[in-house]
């Protein structure tokens, strides 16, 4: 029995307009067995049953163009014996329903297309052939591209919504590098080939490889490696053949003369092959909003119908959805560039701590946040640790954190107490605008005193972890967020043990939809403390790892907020790693100076440093003396390094300059900057500090 097609040409609910199914009516073969849906998407497969022995297959009637009824026994009405409700499951035509206009129902499977005259292959999609089809492709193309904001999802949208619909294969080249926005290029034009697709095998109607033996010949021009075949990159030269087609914007047949003399300079030698001749290629510039961002080629098997005029219409649809990806992907470049800059590239690495850190943005659609963390030295081996969050998810929020965290570095380098440091940033955000508000702790760890002086200004309390295991939340200020103005802060002074580890974190970490604050807190202060009981109650948890662990503790609703986070380990210096003293302003100070170096290093068996030390410390204890009024301090801290420190109390900052052979004086720097590892010289509330180091 022939089952004719019915009259009615509808995608069925529940599938893509974009696929073989959506925009043709797939014809089934003229076979015994059960019809099989080879382009059907997977949704519509799920709900056929398979007919079998035992198996009866209901089908219902329709009317064909004459009026006579006949059987409908094709995949888009095919339906099971035993029917359940489902309301994705096709349903068949309704009798009685009269033939659409322009309807051709010579169509038919194997037989002979109206216009060629050519036998249409079993099972293939049937080419468009009405405005209808166009329409239904055009919009199911436009879906797939409005999903993506990816360059490479747009581009890979395009193919799949392309093929094999509307042709059987296409190239896509794209401008190398893609112009964004109003930007002029320099240099020559290149296009690059983005990607390639083509129509795969064919497959017999059970859905398997046919054997070579029955298997038609392929067209080597369209199934071959498309790639392989055609060049990466084509640089358009001025005044050529190509780029008289790009410039012109329409796209253009095949056979056309401008097109036959552009495509062997865009697909290079031998890349002509590929072509097929007549109609069967459309060669299509991609224009953008402002100008050509690429070009794609078309190509349809020599078996199929030729396209048509209308058909160049619907070749450059999806220019303008490529030209979105690249300005999408340029404002998340900016929008990370921006993000990066603003926080730390790398951690410092002062004398007795050891830091790690952390940031998640809230989203990838949301990359810009407010939150920051820095790590910044101070004078006496001392490191400021610090910790904001700036309201709101934009780039204004990105731009105020930047102005917030370089105000706190610049107060960091007065070495100004932490709640004078809140002041001026609260200070500072009122300047910056009335409804700049930010929340930011600010901590000040001396690894000589084993102490910790933390100011908070609405921040989150920080959690000290000990070395036995045992997590705390610390008792500070809570204080009012920055930017309210108005208020005082206040700052407390606690014990930072060695081994034990402080962690800083932004409300991102603690805070969501699904818990509020302080149950948040609660569930890190547990999971730090069990995360330390697997190293054992004398040996600390990595601080890579421990950062790990608590990110971990997110939950798949959890991220609201973007995330920083810092992580402190206290490691100190010891008492019997510190030799200290006072000095008097007076002309024997640096012959004094001298001596107890000497001494300190004999204790540290650091004898080979003597010469060196005891030359340095003299040059910078004799320029202190020369100006200061009140007595001079000298420090030397044996770590990794050996470290030396000199304070007074001028602030004047010496500066290395080259003497001149009459100078009496002015060597001194000169010598340190040659003979040490590093040296620098850091200004205080009440004068300054000059330190070198000196590789042990």
């Amino acid at each position: 029995m022939t089952e004719q097609p019915t009259s009615i040409e509808r995608p069925q609910p529940g599938a893509d307009p974009a696929e073989a199914r959506g925009a043709f009516l797939c014809a089934p073969e003229q076979s015994a067995r059960p019809p099989v849906e080879p382009a059907l998407p997977a949704q519509a497969r799920a709900d056929t049953t398979p007919a079998g022995p035992g198996t009866a297959t209901s089908r219902g009637k329709g009317k064909d163009g004459m009026g006579k009824e006949h059987p409908v026994g094709g995949p888009e009405h095919s339906q099971p014996a035993i029917t359940e409700p489902d309301a994705l499951r096709p349903r068949p035509a309704p009798d009685g329903i009269p033939a659409q206009p322009g309807a051709d129902p010579e169509r038919t499977p194997g037989g002979p297309e109206r216009r060629t005259g050519r036998a249409v292959p079993s099972g293939r999609p049937m080419p468009m052939r009405r405005d209808g089809d166009r329409l239904r492709f055009v919009g199911a193309a436009t879906r797939r591209i409005a999903r993506g904001l990816d360059l490479d999802e747009i581009v890979m949208g395009l193919c799949r919504a392309t093929v094999p619909t509307f042709s059987d294969a296409i190239l896509v080249y794209l401008r190398d590098p893609l112009p964004v926005g109003d930007e002029r290029p320099t240099g020559p034009v290149v296009l690059r080939l983005r990607r390639t697709d083509r129509i795969p095998d064919e497959r017999d109607t059970d859905g398997v490889l046919l054997p070579s033996a029955f298997e038609p010949e392929p067209e080597p021009s369209v199934l071959a490696d498309l790639s392989a075949l055609t060049t990466e990159l084509c640089e358009v030269r001025p005044g050529g053949a190509l780029n008289e087609v790009l410039r012109g914007v329409r796209p253009v047949f095949a056979d056309a003369p401008a097109a036959r003399a552009a495509l062997p300079e865009l697909l290079g030698e031998g890349g002509e092959g590929v072509v097929p001749g007549g109609q069967h290629a459309i060669l299509a510039p991609l224009r953008g909003r402002r100008r050509v961002i690429g070009a794609a080629l078309f190509l349809r098997r020599p078996d199929q119908p030729a396209f048509e005029a209308d058909d160049l219409l619907v070749a450059t649809h999806s220019a303008l959805g490529i030209d979105k990806a690249v300005l999408y992907g340029r404002e998340a470049y900016i929008a990370d560039e921006l993000q990066r800059t603003m926080l730390p590239e790398t951690l410092p690495r002062p004398t007795g701590v050891r830091l790690a850190s952390r940031y998640l943005p809230a989203a990838e659609t949301a990359r810009v946040g407010g939150d920051w963390y820095d790590a910044i030295p101070l004078p006496g081996s001392r490191v400021a640790l610090v910790v904001g969050d700036v309201m709101g998810h934009s780039m204004t929020s990105a731009a105020i954190m930047g102005q917030l965290r370089t105000t706190a570095q610049t107060l960091a380098g007065l070495d100004l107490p932490p709640q004078e440091v809140l002041h001026h940033l609260d200070e500072q955000a009122q300047r910056l605008g009335t409804d700049r508000m930010a929340t930011c702790l600010y901590a000040v760890y001396d690894p000589v005193t084993h102490r910790i002086t933390i100011a908070n200004a609405g921040h989150p309390p920080p959690v000290l972890l000990h070395l036995g295991g045992r997590a705390e939340v610390l008792r500070v200020p809570p204080g009012a967020p920055i930017g309210v103005g108005g208020v005082d802060f206040e700052a407390v002074e606690l014990d930072a043990p060695a081994g034990a580890t402080l962690l800083l974190y932004t409300d991102g970490l603690v805070e969501s939809r699904l818990r509020d604050v302080w149950t948040g807190i609660e569930q890190l202060r547990e999971r730090l403390a069990a995360t330390a009981q697997l190293t054992g109650p004398d040996h600390p948890p990595p601080l890579e790892a421990l950062c790990d662990e608590v990110l971990d503790m997110l939950g798949p609703g959890d991220r609201d907020d973007d995330i920083a986070l810092l992580a402190a380990r206290f490691d100190g210096i010891a008492p019997s790693d510190v030799a200290y003293w006072t000095l008097e302003p007076e002309r024997t100070a640096p012959g004094q100076a001298r001596r107890l170096a000497r001494r300190a290093l004999a204790r540290w068996d650091l004898e080979d440093l003597s010469d060196s030390v005891e030359l340095l410390v003299s040059e910078v204890v004799t320029n202190a003396v020369r100006y200061a009024s009140r007595p001079v301090t000298l420090r030397l801290l044996r770590t990794d390094v050996l470290r030396c420190e000199v304070g007074d109390d001028v602030p004047q900052l010496p500066r290395l300059r080259q003497a001149r052979a009459t100078d009496e004086g002015g060597r001194g720097l000169y010598l340190v900057n040659k003979l040490a590892r590093r040296w620098g010289a850091t200004r205080l509330s009440t004068g300054k500090v000059v330190w070198f180091e000196l590789n042990r």
